[in-house]
């Protein structure tokens, strides 16, 4: 059951990188400013579900210890800040 759920976590991972990476690039070779704004922060949104993934992952699936817990923590706090910009962003570009 553990490994499995860790198996599906990684996926998820790979995929928010995969979104990430996909929206980096259409970010960067867009011309229109309103466009880019999109895509800016479609990457945000993406790539702080990628990290508040990594922190779910490395908070309970992996033995105790204070480095753990500490980078754990920061990728969650980095995560859902980077989620809340992005959703803040989106919802600005989008009208």
């Amino acid at each position: 059951m553990l490994t499995t759920t860790q198996a599906v976590f990684s996926v998820l991972i790979v995929i928010a990188l995969l979104f990430s990476v996909y929206y980096s690039f259409r970010y960067r070779r867009e011309s229109d400013p309103k466009l880019r704004g999109l895509y800016a922060s479609r990457m945000n949104i993406a790539m702080g579900v990628m990290l508040i993934f990594i922190a779910v992952t490395q908070l309970f699936f992996f033995t105790d210890s204070v480095l753990r817990r500490i980078f754990g923590t920061v990728c969650l706090l980095l995560g859902l800040w980077n989620l809340f910009a992005g959703i803040r962003s989106h919802s600005h570009y989008s009208r």
